[in-house]
């Protein structure tokens, strides 16, 4: 079976969530029998920041320019058993209507940011990567989040079947680690800095560094502005790639996960942040949202936080507590959230859609 992707980027890491997931995927699809081709657009901010150049399971191809790619894409789709073009691809809607012409490909698009595609749908009236006649003429649409945003992906964008398919992370690559003294904190936080995360950050870190200027707290990621309000206290690492996120979430004792605003207002919306903090066992705090319950139970696998006394109160559990967390909260990921997990569901998702498409094309899963 063979899957061909038009995505974002699965090469680099740097700023975005969609290239682990990519990861993850594509390797546990490879496994089971799929090949896959993922296109991706050669930019600068990338390229500078690439930790991965070749996909195992298929091919990577870069392109600097989409006519110079066109007819590769046409020939790759043409034996594909699914088409997939995902949200933020710089050349989605070009790529777009190319899997509408496909023959016997299943076209199918992903949008990994669906709160953000739908604010920006009620705010702008588009997005950038879907075109004027919305989602209708994809045969399924996924979704990286669940709950109400399938029924408006249908009402406002015309999709006609829709599905999560939710994040997920792979094992072998975050699992616990031998934590390194340049990480150490009592608190960590490791994300790519977004204006409408930075009121819970400040609420959740930066409040309480200054309470507890005695302790430690760690920051990593990417796209940091020179007027955050940093506190002697808090220690920032920039980017870091993926190999070093189980030593990160290691060296601290409790590590913090926030969602982004329009992720959290929708519900349903898991970062896939919050998997790999728990497949490495780490004592997470994270902020609450509609759904959480039905990926972690606050209070066994995670620590629900509303304030910064929260926080507090977390920070003041005794290293056992701290650690019996964390393991619940790696036993949970590793029977709910992997992405062996996600691919088995992809497959039943896309058998289904083959069973009910038109003429009928079925695809049976590969064991």
């Amino acid at each position: 079976m063979k899957i061909v992707i038009f995505g974002l980027t699965v090469s680099s890491s740097w700023g975005n969530g969609h290239a682990t997931l990519w990861r993850g995927l594509i390797r546990a699809l490879a496994r089971r029998g799929w090949r896959v081709t993922f296109f991706e657009h050669d930019v600068s901010y990338y390229a500078g920041a690439r930790d991965l150049y070749h996909i195992d399971g298929g091919q990577l191809v870069f392109y600097a320019d989409w006519d110079e790619v066109r007819q590769k894409a046409e020939r790759e789709i043409a034996d594909a058993d699914v088409a997939i073009v995902t949200s933020y691809c710089p050349d989605a809607i070009a790529a777009a209507g190319l899997v509408f012409d496909a023959v016997s490909a299943l076209r199918v698009f992903y949008d990994l940011d669906t709160p953000v595609t739908l604010s920006h749908l009620k705010q702008d009236g588009r997005a950038d990567y879907i075109g004027p006649d919305g989602l209708g003429g994809f045969d399924l649409v996924l979704s990286y989040t669940g709950g109400a945003a399938l029924t408006e992906l249908q009402t406002a964008l015309g999709a006609r079947r829709t599905a999560a398919l939710y994040g997920h992370v792979d094992p072998d690559q975050y699992r616990p680690a031998e934590p390194r003294p340049d990480f150490a904190g009592d608190l960590s936080y490791l994300g790519t800095y977004a204006a409408d995360r930075q009121a819970d950050v400040e609420r959740y870190l930066v409040a309480p560094a200054g309470l507890r200027p005695d302790c430690r707290f760690v920051i990593g990621g990417a796209l940091y502005p020179h007027d955050f309000p940093w506190t002697p206290n808090i220690h920032f690492v920039r980017h870091l790639p993926p190999p070093d996120h189980p030593a990160f979430d290691a060296s601290s004792r409790l590590t913090l996960n926030v969602t982004r605003r329009a992720m959290a207002q929708m519900g349903w919306c898991p970062s896939g942040r919050l998997f790999e903090a728990a497949a490495c066992g780490a004592a997470i705090a994270t902020d609450i949202w509609q759904g959480l319950d039905d990926f972690f139970e606050p209070g066994r696998d995670v620590i629900a936080v509303r304030t910064t006394e929260d926080v507090i109160a977390a920070l003041d559990l005794s290293d056992a507590e701290l650690k019996r967390i964390g393991r619940n909260a790696r036993e949970r990921v590793l029977s709910d959230h992997t992405s062996e997990r996600r691919a088995r569901e992809f497959e039943t998702i896309l058998s289904d859609a083959f069973q009910s498409r038109q003429p009928p094309h079925q695809i049976s899963e590969v064991a």
